[in-house]
């Protein structure tokens, strides 16, 4: 511990002693009221921490996802970032994937080709993508089923990008076999 985190830890000393000191003053003849209003408030307070700490969860839940209606559309609401989010099972294996019209190819982060089953120590990243951080080094890979709902693809091409990346971009060479619809706060796709 540096001294810096002793002197907070000495402040917050002071607050927790002038606190209890008050209570004890203020409710000297009520102990057991104050018990009762101290346990509430701790219950409030680890509530709130729980909440907070189990947001990522529960909002995954809680917040609409993508859906597919009868009709055989696609619907996905907008994020809170502002971006669209699809998820497309891979051989099988669920990954999101983000939406970038501004992108022309399926591209996988290194961690989803890894989860898809990719043996990346393998890849001959031999090509190059211009992209808002510069150029990356791409190796071309085949996915043997990409499926979207009722939709399927079977010898997808895609890239791998060796740079880093949050996530993969869902690029053109896959939406344009769709009509895309942005309406509402969604993106709705139709087959062609």
């Amino acid at each position: 511990m540096d001294g810096d985190m002793l002197a907070r830890l000495g402040f917050l000393a002071i607050i927790l002693v002038a606190l209890g000191g008050w209570a004890l003053v203020e409710f000297r003849q009520r102990m057991g009221q104050a018990l009762r209003m101290a346990t509430a408030w701790g219950l409030i307070f680890v509530g709130v921490m729980a909440g907070y700490g189990l947001w990522s969860d529960i909002s995954r839940e809680a917040l609409p996802r993508q859906m597919v209606s009868a009709e055989g559309q696609v619907e996905v609401p907008r994020a809170p970032d502002g971006h669209y989010y699809l998820t497309l099972a891979i051989d099988g294996t669920p990954l999101t994937f983000m939406v970038d019209t501004g992108a022309s190819g399926m591209v996988l982060s290194l961690a989803d080709a890894e989860r898809v089953g990719i043996a990346v120590a393998d890849l001959r990243f031999l090509g190059q993508a211009m992209t808002a951080n510069g150029i990356v080094r791409t190796a071309q890979v085949t996915l043997p089923v990409v499926e979207l709902g009722p939709f399927r693809n079977e010898g997808f091409r895609a890239y791998v990008n060796a740079g880093e990346m949050q996530g993969s971009l869902l690029g053109m060479d896959y939406l344009g076999q769709f009509r895309m619809e942005f309406a509402s706060d969604r993106l709705v796709l139709r087959g062609l």
